[in-house]
């Protein structure tokens, strides 16, 4: 197999003709995606895309937006044309750790008068699920699902079941209803690649909603790309070459956020409680790989990991009292070292 030179920069070995060719069709895809999910979803754009980023990084997204914003329809309308197989659980305060896993069940067996368990596979065992108002479930169930999340399998009664592959979770979140809820600590938000905020749609869009939604109902998708491709197009991502400027970038980037970390600045000492860990620098590097390969470019550049730094730390920045009665938030925060990143202060 031939290979091409390195990009300038670049770390590590040089991309084939054929990574190069794929990173072209890939592109591609995902404008055909765009066009394919614009038949049920208007707007959207900049969520779709995070949506998108996190599939192909191997991560997990957190949605967070009020009641009413197509979040479901957008996930299920993903799996369609996605081809995979797509699970939707509501989450309940009396939802039990077995309902989403599977649980084993008494069954009666070819012998007559002979009965075994058989375990039975629960809404986990899907490519994308929709972990539909997540802090409305106690700790012990949201657990389960974050472990599966982690270890991509669950164990019960002693015996591993492996997930299919890909597989992605999509969680979310009302963040106006927090009466009656169990909020996910830190520890367990950071299993989450992304913080998505779905916001309401502009003027022309809901304009658009109010003519195109109130209809006829919508054409049916079509399927544009299947598990054993989408599996293929995650390990092209992870083969995307990053300069060493950018790790260094990224690396000292997540270090600022850190309170207690030398060199940090004084308002993240006086408004950050807690900082973010070495999963956020490794989701650094995977999203700006992933956004690169969308938008054209065949290696890291520092306005990719602009582009997901919002998403990625903005769960990961625990604001004290004091930010918070300034009306200060993690996405201030994560502005203001955005900006002394990129003029090398």
């Amino acid at each position: 197999m031939s290979e091409t030179n390195s990009p300038v920069g670049a770390n590590g070995p040089g991309m084939t003709n054929d990574d190069v060719a794929a990173i072209d069709e890939l592109r591609e895809l995902y404008q055909r995606l765009r066009t394919e999910l614009a038949k049920v979803i208007i707007g959207q754009d900049e969520v779709i895309e995070r949506i998108i980023i996190c599939i192909l990084s191997r991560g997990h997204g957190l949605l967070m937006g009020v009641p009413g914003l197509a979040k479901t329809m957008m996930v299920n309308s993903l799996s369609q044309v996605m081809d995979l197989k797509f699970s939707r659980v509501q989450f309940t305060p009396d939802l039990m750790p077995s309902d989403i896993t599977g649980t084993e069940i008494l069954q009666e067996t070819s012998q007559p008068g002979h009965r075994a368990f058989e375990f039975v596979k629960g809404p986990i065992f899907a490519n994308i699920v929709l972990a539909d108002e997540i802090n409305r479930t106690p700790p012990k169930t949201q657990s389960a699902l974050l472990e599966a999340m982690q270890e991509q399998k669950v164990t019960v009664s002693g015996r591993n079941f492996s997930l299919p592959l890909p597989f992605f979770v999509l969680a979310t979140q009302n963040p106006i209803e927090q009466e009656g809820t169990y909020p996910l600590p830190e520890a367990q938000l950071d299993r989450f690649m992304f913080l998505i905020h779905v916001l309401y749609p502009s003027l022309e869009e809901e304009r658009r909603i109010a003519r195109e939604t109130t209809g006829a109902a919508p054409g049916k998708l079509t399927p544009l790309v299947d598990g054993a491709k989408v599996t293929q197009l995650q390990d092209l991502v992870l083969r995307v070459p990053v300069p060493d400027h950018i790790y260094n970038l990224v690396v000292d980037l997540v270090r600022l956020t850190r309170p207690r970390e030398e060199g940090a600045p004084d308002y993240v000492r006086k408004w950050v409680t807690w900082g973010a860990g070495p999963r956020a620098v490794q989701y650094l590097i995977k999203g700006a790989k992933a956004h690169a390969v969308l938008n054209g470019s065949y290696l890291v550049r520092m306005e990719d990991v602009e582009a997901v730094a919002h998403p990625v730390l903005t769960h990961r920045i625990l604001t004290n009292f004091q930010a918070q009665s300034e009306g200060v938030t993690s996405e201030d925060i994560i502005r203001r070292l955005l900006e002394e990143v990129r003029n090398g202060k």
